[in-house]
């Protein structure tokens, strides 16, 4: 497997830019894989749940494509095979939210790693989040529940086309979920600025390198259950990986 140094290198070839002494960018990742953030952090996101894009950012319509596609039991099994898909090494080199891209990006976007700010991330001297041990999990035309989505799939696309145009033709679909296996949390502020930060401590393992008044280095680990922190979207006139 090709270690951090290698896939920053590759990163920075593909992308025809120089990245020294620094992690790469969350926005030079994101465009290198096409990959999006999530709109919310939840651990029952699962792969194929739809969402909107209304030209600046993501929401979901709490619809998932096997809902259209199975019923009773068979949509209970199909549910239970996406919920058990294995995550495999994402092999992208571990990237940084920088300050000025989490304010970019908006400024819920810790909340995607469990993370809570008190107070505004703008009166921050220095603030970033590092993303560590990306893995994902993706559908696929070769394994289940891949195969049986697909089969189904195309013939919704027959049978329903009312609903098909109407619910998912023009949506999107996450045909990939991205996970990290550990964030670190890096806050710098003034003596007595009211900006904090908290943390949800179910399935967290939670390590302070530094924790004083001005200073602060929190290591995250996850455990569990994971809630993904990001997606690959596919248009839903445009899934078909068969």
């Amino acid at each position: 497997m090709e270690n951090n140094k290698e896939l920053t290198e590759l990163l920075a070839l593909d992308l025809g830019i120089n990245i020294v002494d620094r992690r790469p960018y969350a926005k030079e990742v994101f465009k290198w894989q096409d990959m999006d953030l999530l709109p919310h952090s939840s651990v029952d996101t699962l792969l194929c749940e739809i969402f909107e894009w209304n030209g600046r950012n993501w929401r979901t319509t709490s619809n998932n494509l096997i809902g259209f596609l199975f019923s009773g039991e068979q949509l209970e099994t199909v549910k239970n095979q996406l919920i058990n898909i294995p995550k495999h090494a994402a092999l992208i080199p571990d990237f940084e939210f920088t300050k000025d891209s989490m304010i970019e990006y908006g400024l819920s976007l810790p909340s995607l790693f469990n993370i809570g700010v008190n107070g505004n991330i703008k009166n921050a001297k220095d603030f970033s989040v590092r993303v560590n041990g990306v893995t994902k999990s993706r559908i696929t035309n070769i394994d289940s529940p891949g195969i049986e989505i697909l089969k189904n799939y195309s013939l919704f696309t027959q049978n329903n086309s009312k609903s098909y145009r109407k619910n998912i033709k023009f949506n999107y679909l996450s045909t990939s979920l991205f996970y990290a296996e550990s964030v670190e949390i890096f806050l710098e502020k003034e003596s007595g600025a009211d900006l904090d930060v908290s943390f949800q401590t179910q399935n967290v393992e939670i390590e302070a390198k530094i924790d004083t008044d001005t200073k602060k280095h929190f290591v995250l680990k996850y455990s569990g259950n994971q809630a993904p922190f990001a997606s690959k979207f596919t248009k839903g006139k445009d899934f078909n990986i068969m």
